[in-house]
């Protein structure tokens, strides 16, 4: 296998954005159709089958690559596809203002796209290992040099094993509601017992969704139903899921806490909602990471689906997210081009919400330029070392 490579260590930030009006622009109507999740302007985007070593994978891509610049990849959660997890997050107005400057390129699991061929009896689905392998052949099929992954539930497991095989092809990972552990026997057991008693889609709904929001946001849940039972083959789901329940812990640790440690290299957004089923998950994945690297985002009135809730604030925090890998200098976003106007600093009505810290150390997050909200000086990384990680809130 190839080998990876130890980072250092410092503070660690976490970020927390509340959600004025958690369904936006119109979405309430538009949840009272079922087919709200499917129904996007496709005409500028391009489907592709394509050979990897462990079968053919379904991508849909727009754009092409632009100079240095690296691509947006996508990886779905269980239970979806690419347009069931990200379409309300890839058609918010400030989002396609972003992705104007990038390629971006969709990946479905092997049988989950709409209309996707039933596998045959006995196939046996590609481990989360190999889902990972799968992707080198999507970089260099489209002549990417990196891509940014953003990744949920599943997805956001099989994009950090991405990074941490292949590291140099990844220049940063968002990765929401992740787990990085594998199931116990216990978690085996009880999955099984439900699988035995619930539905594929109610199985898949328990994974997406906290329990709160399936007894009180039934409109957004039962649209899902609809969608899960009806657009993604079952059997393949099931066998995606399978997969899924059986997967490894990832080999990551913080670096320092054991010799050789392993973990991701490239800058990481973890994002959960507050109420979200996956927040102990994420939470665990986080004390493994590099600080350094590292912004932890809970989003406060979230639940298990941010990027389809509240996509105007995970927006906001992608940009930051984008500034702080360098994208809001002119030489570094357009490589010798214009500065969007989306890729600015914030203004300063904004940058003094980087509210309080919880700590002596963090006092402030008021500059303005080149601002990046992960960002700590030498004194607080030095200070941060085997100390309780270092705590901003951000309040929108």
């Amino acid at each position: 296998g190839l080998l990876l490579q130890e980072m250092t260590m410092a503070g660690l930030h976490e970020l927390r954005f509340t959600e004025e009006k958690p369904l936006l622009r119109g979405q309430d109507a538009e949840l009272e159709n079922s087919d709200v999740f499917l129904s996007t302007v496709d005409t500028d985007w391009k489907e592709h089958d394509i050979e990897t070593p462990y079968g053919l994978l379904h991508v849909v891509i727009r754009g092409s690559p632009k100079g240095n610049r690296p691509a947006i990849l996508t990886y779905h959660d269980v239970g979806l596809n690419h347009k069931l997890c990200f379409n309300t997050f890839f058609n918010y107005e400030d989002m396609q203002e972003i992705t104007k400057h990038f390629v971006v390129c969709h990946v479905d699991a092997p049988g989950q796209q709409a209309g996707a061929s039933q596998f045959p009896q006995g196939y046996q689905y590609p481990s989360m290992d190999q889902l990972a392998a799968m992707l080198p052949s999507v970089v260099q099929h489209f002549g990417f040099k990196y891509v940014i992954g953003i990744g949920v539930g599943a997805g956001a497991y099989v994009l950090a094993k991405f990074a941490l095989i292949f590291p140099d092809l990844v220049e940063g990972l968002v990765l929401m509601n992740i787990d990085p552990n594998g199931k116990g026997w216990i978690d085996w057991a009880a999955a099984k017992l439900s699988g035995l008693t619930s539905t594929l889609p109610d199985t898949v709904l328990s994974h997406l969704f906290s329990q709160e929001e399936l007894v009180n946001n039934t409109e957004l849940v039962q649209s899902y139903r609809q969608q899960i039972g009806s657009v993604v083959n079952q059997f393949n789901l099931q066998l995606f899921l399978n997969m899924y329940n059986s997967r490894r812990d990832l080999d990551i640790n913080r670096p320092g806490t054991v010799p050789n440690a392993k973990t991701l290299r490239c800058p990481v957004m973890l994002v959960v909602g507050d109420n979200a089923p996956a927040e102990e998950g994420v939470v665990e994945c986080n004390s493994k990471l590099d600080p350094t690297n590292t912004t932890f985002l809970k989003m406060a009135d979230s639940g298990g689906l941010p990027q389809v809730t509240q996509p105007g604030k995970l927006t906001e925090a992608f940009k930051y997210f984008l500034q702080g890998m360098g994208y809001s200098e002119c030489q570094g976003w357009a490589r010798g081009g214009c500065v969007p106007a989306w890729a600015h600093a914030l203004p300063s009505a904004s940058m003094t919400r980087l509210a309080r810290s919880r700590t002596a150390s963090l006092t402030s997050a008021s500059s303005v330029d080149g601002a990046r909200p992960r960002a700590c000086t030498h004194s607080e990384s030095s200070e941060a070392m085997g100390q309780i990680n270092h705590t901003m809130e951000v309040s929108c």
